[in-house]
């Protein structure tokens, strides 16, 4: 950042990073949580409307800011499909302003009433939802996560604090700038939305340990940070983690169909936790499917590795053998492993033995085979003849999503307004007292 002449994007970065200690950055989110949840739909809804536009018109000074990101020596050395989730373009903040345009229309879960009931002792009892209260996300790469999470956050009534990666920090700063000027011109908080700057291990080690100040963290990222932060973390934590996806070709698949899935599910943002890592073709139809859907991989420039039958059966195309770390591995990048298996059941045994549970997909033209892989695949969402692309905040219809939860407890699959929920129990009475 040589040069006399201040960047057009640092003023909103600067409202959003600062030098507070984290610590004292998640107080500041604390006490404007509970302003927030009395906010008013009307006044949360026009914070959102603002973000939509000021993101349309500070998009030079956003573009700006993400330009240096990626000309700065930190992401000089990231591989190519890290830099294109760093890459902010035209077209992709238009989609972050359409995704924050559709959570505002969404409606506002805060107050929902879940359940009502009168007790025998005549108390009338109502479960109502309400918000969490501080939210903090650790993410990595995605400057669009910045303006999800706050989308979301806003919209739930939660307080949020963001740590993103340190080599995207000036186009998360910009973001959210634009995001606290909204709120600020909504008659909002601005500290609803903060940001803790860079740091390493220390600092995320005392993001985790903030009891009684953050009542959820959600880390977005691959199995590193989250064993990170399960050796730290005492406050309540949801992993959305590693995507291992896998897309199984039945033995009564639609081979055509199964190819475009296959191709897709790899190949259509390769560096995003649903895209599939691993192809596995049942045996009485890898003959036939193999060849052709291979040269489609490949030319599409993934690298394969494969089982001893996914190579010999690959016509001619060129396919590195397969090591058992490679069944684990979520590549990120444009590189698959294929596997042949003898039948639905062990297609199900190798996905829930090397799966993380996020996104599953069988191609097939069989209703029972279709059920039987639904019903035994242990994952947050699974599909029949779909891409593993689809599972996304945004084409769930939730708007946007804070991540994909692979946990089992509270939230699971995309993170939206609903998952940044609790609830509480409303009790009227005339007097009772318990004998």
């Amino acid at each position: 950042m040589g040069g006399a002449t201040r960047p057009s994007w640092l003023p909103l970065a600067v409202m959003a990073v600062t030098t507070q200690s984290v610590g004292e950055i998640c107080a500041a989110a604390r006490r404007v949580a509970r302003e927030l949840a009395g906010a008013s739909s009307a006044s949360k809804d026009a914070a959102l409307e603002a973000t939509a536009r000021l993101l349309g018109e500070r998009a030079g000074e956003i573009l700006e800011a993400n330009a240096a990101d990626l000309a700065d020596e930190r992401a000089l050395g990231l591989t190519q499909a890290l830099r294109d989730r760093l890459t902010l373009t035209e077209d992709r903040v238009a989609a972050m302003a359409e995704g924050v345009r559709v959570v505002a229309a969404l409606e506002d879960p805060i107050g929902e009433e879940l359940e009502r009931k009168t007790l025998e002792s005549g108390l009338k009892l109502r479960k109502v939802r309400v918000p969490l209260g501080v939210v903090a996300v650790v993410y990595e790469a995605r400057p669009n996560v910045t303006i999800d999470c706050a989308a979301l956050t806003i919209k739930s009534g939660n307080a949020i604090v963001l740590r993103g990666s340190s080599y995207a920090e000036r186009s998360n700063g910009a973001l959210a700038g634009v995001v606290r000027e909204a709120l600020a011109e909504a008659g909002l908080p601005e500290d609803a939305v903060l940001m803790v700057s860079g740091g390493g291990r220390e600092e995320l080690a005392e993001l985790a340990t903030q009891d009684g100040v953050v009542d959820l963290l959600i880390p977005r990222g691959g199995e590193g940070l989250k064993n990170a932060l399960k050796d730290v973390a005492t406050v309540p934590v949801i992993y959305a983690a590693a995507g291992n996806c896998h897309v199984y070709v039945h033995s009564d698949a639609d081979l055509e169909m199964a190819r475009r899935i296959a191709v897709n599910a790899k190949t259509q943002r390769p560096g995003v936790c649903n895209a599939a890592e691993t192809l596995l073709v049942d045996a009485a139809v890898a003959a036939d499917f193999l060849p052709g859907a291979l040269a489609a991989l490949r030319e599409a420039g993934v690298e394969l590795v494969g089982d001893g039958r996914a190579r010999q059966l690959s016509g001619g195309v060129e396919v590195g053998a397969a090591t058992g770390e490679d069944w684990d591995t979520e590549y990120l990048d444009l590189k698959l492993a294929v596997g042949v298996v003898d039948s639905l059941e062990d297609a199900v045994d190798h996905v829930n033995a090397h799966g993380t549970g996020h996104s599953e997909a069988i191609v097939t033209s069989s209703a029972d085979a279709s059920d039987r892989f639904s019903t035994g695949v242990d994952a947050a969402v699974v599909y029949t003849n779909a891409s593993t692309r689809f599972t996304d905040g945004f084409e769930f219809g939730m708007g946007a999503e804070i991540g994909n939860s692979t946990q089992k407890l509270h939230a699971r699959g995309p993170i939206g307004l609903r998952e940044l929920t609790t609830y509480k129990y409303v009790v009227h009475g005339d007097g009772q007292v318990r004998e």
